[in-house]
C-alpha cells in the first residue's frame, strides 16, 4: 500500500480545528510533563547523586542511573494496568489521572531529605518515587498518542502527531534549561546544597494545566464511536494472542527508538562531562541547542510522512544513524564546537523517526486494542532496552575502556529496528477503522 492509497472503510467523524487545537494542546503538555522529569533528573543527575546517595562521586552518579532505569522497570506494569482501562474507560480519564500521578511524583523527589539527614531513607524514597512516575508512564505516552491519532485527520495524522514529540523535546528542554539557569544563577555550592530541588517543584502547576486541558475534552472520536456500537476492548490473553505481530512490531521499532532517544537526550550531559571533558554547563548547552534544532524540523518531519508514508522516512532515520553514529560521536569528542555540530547531525538523523512514532504506532492497532496493544508493546520493550540505555552505554565504557560504546550500542539498536520494519505495513492515509495486519497490507 502507498503513502496516497484511500482506505475503503468510512472514516470517523472529524475534529473541527478549535477541538483538534485543544487535543495537540492536552496530549502535547502531558509529554512534555513527562520529558520535564526526565530532563531535570539526566541533567541533574551529579547534584542528586551527591545529595541522596552515599560513596564516591563516580559510584554514586552510577547508583542515580540505576535509579533512572529501575522506574523504567514498572512501565509495562503501568501499560498492563492503564492500557486496557483506557479501551475500556475511555482515554481521557486514564490521561487525566496519569499527569496527575506523574507531576506528584516528580514534585515529591524534589522534597526528599538528603542522606546526610535520613541515610538509606533517601535514596530507597528515590527508588519508589521513580517508581510511581514509571508506572503512571506507562499508561501516559501509549495514551497521549493514541488521544493525539484517534483526534487527527487521517491524511494529517503525521504532522499533528509530531506535536507529541514537539511536546517531548520542549519538555525535556524546559528541564534542562531550567536546571542550566539555576546553575549558572547559583553556582556549584548552592546547587548541591538546594538549589537541584527548585525544577522539581516546577511539575506541580504544569500536571494541573495538563489535568485542567484533559478533563474539558471530549474523548475522541474513533473512541465514542466504538463505545456506540457496544464493541468492548478484548481481555489481555485475546489481545495478546490476536495482536501478536503489531506488538512484536512494534516492540522492535521502539529498541531502536529508544536505544538512539535515551542515549541521545538522557545520557549526553553525563557523557560529555565525564567521558569527553567538557564543563558542567557546557555540557547542558550541547543537548539543548541540538533539541532546538530537531523541534524546528519535527512538523516538517511528520508532514513528508503523511506525504512519502511511514516507512521511508523509518528508513531514511535508521540507516543514516547506523552509518553516521560513529563517526559523529568522534566529531563530539574534538571540544565543545565538535560536540555541538555532532549532537545536532545525531539529532537530525533522529528526527525522522521521532516525528512518526505518533502516527505509526496508534494506526498499527484496531480501535477495541489500541491503547492497550501500543501501551504494553511500548512499554516493554521501552523498559528494557530504554531506561537502561544510560547505564549500560557507562558500564560498557567502565568495562571496556572504549568512549565509543554508546554509539556502537545504538548501532545495534538500529539494526533491530530495520528487521521490525521490514514487518511494518503503510499506514499513511488509512482510516483508523482499519487493522493493517487483518487486511493483508503489503509491507
Amino acid at each position: 500500500m502507498t503513502a496516497s492509497a484511500i482506505s475503503t472503510t468510512p472514516a470517523p467523524a472529524q475534529a473541527d480545528q478549535a477541538t483538534l487545537r485543544r487535543a495537540i494542546a492536552a496530549s502535547a503538555l502531558g509529554n512534555a510533563t513527562e520529558w520535564f522529569d526526565y530532563g531535570i533528573y539526566a541533567y541533574g543527575v551529579t547534584y542528586i547523586s551527591a545529595a541522596l546517595f552515599p560513596g564516591e562521586v563516580d559510584d554514586a552518579v552510577l547508583f542515580a542511573l540505576a535509579t533512572f532505569a529501575i522506574s523504567f522497570l514498572v512501565r509495562p506494569l503501568g501499560g498492563l494496568f492503564w492500557g486496557p482501562l483506557g479501551d475500556r474507560l475511555g482515554r481521557k480519564s486514564v490521561l487525566a489521572l496519569t499527569i496527575l500521578l506523574m507531576s506528584g511524583a516528580t514534585l515529591a523527589v524534589g522534597l526528599i531529605p538528603s542522606y546526610a539527614q535520613i541515610g538509606w531513607a533517601a535514596p530507597m524514597l528515590l527508588i519508589l518515587l521513580r517508581m510511581v512516575q514509571g508506572f503512571s508512564t506507562g499508561g501516559e505516552y501509549g495514551g497521549a498518542a493514541t488521544f493525539m491519532a484517534e483526534y487527527a485527520p487521517d491524511d494529517r495524522r503525521g504532522f499533528y502527531g509530531s506535536f507529541l514529540e514537539f511536546g517531548t523535546l520542549a519538555g525535556f528542554s524546559f528541564g534542562a534549561a531550567l536546571m542550566l539557569g539555576f546553575s549558572l544563577l547559583l553556582g556549584d555550592e548552592a546547587m548541591h546544597a538546594w538549589g537541584w530541588r527548585i525544577p522539581f517543584l516546577v511539575a506541580a502547576p504544569m500536571g494541573l494545566i495538563g489535568m485542567y486541558l484533559r478533563s474539558r475534552m471530549e474523548d475522541t472520536p474513533v473512541f465514542r464511536e466504538q463505545a456506540a456500537e457496544g464493541s468492548g476492548s478484548p481481555p489481555l490473553a485475546r489481545l495478546l494472542r490476536d495482536h501478536k505481530r503489531p506488538i512484536l512490531v512494534v516492540g522492535g521499532l521502539v529498541v531502536a527508538l529508544n536505544v538512539v532517544n535515551y542515549t541521545l537526550l538522557s545520557y549526553m550531559p553525563t557523557y560529555l562531562q565525564r567521558r569527553i571533558g567538557l564543563s558542567p554547563d557546557e555540557a547542558l548547552v550541547v543537548p539543548i541547542i541540538g533539541m532546538l534544532f530537531m523541534m524546528l524540523f519535527l512538523p516538517i518531519a511528520g508532514h513528508m510522512s503523511d506525504r512519502v508514508g511511514r516507512r521511508p522516512m523509518w528508513r531514511l532515520s535508521l540507516i543514516g544513524l547506523l552509518v553516521g553514529v560513529v563517526p559523529l560521536y568522534m566529531l563530539m569528542a574534538t571540544g565543545l564546537i565538535g560536540a555541538i555540530v555532532g549532537f545536532v547531525l545525531l539529532g537530525l538523523l533522529y528526527v525522522p523517526q521521532l516525528a512518526a512514532i505518533s502516527a505509526t504506532f496508534p494506526a498499527l492497532f484496531p480501535t477495541a486494542a489500541r491503547f492497550a496493544g501500543f501501551a504494553i508493546a511500548y512499554n516493554l520493550s521501552t523498559s528494557l532496552f530504554g531506561g537502561t540505555a544510560p547505564a549500560i552505554g557507562s558500564a560498557l565504557i567502565g568495562a571496556t575502556g572504549n568512549e565509543l560504546m554508546p554509539a556502537f550500542y545504538m548501532m545495534a539498536g538500529c539494526i533491530i529496528g530495520l528487521i521490525a520494519l521490514r514487518f511494518m505495513p503503510e499506514t499513511a492515509g488509512r482510516s483508523l477503522h482499519d487493522d493493517p495486519f487483518a487486511v493483508g497490507a503489503t509491507v
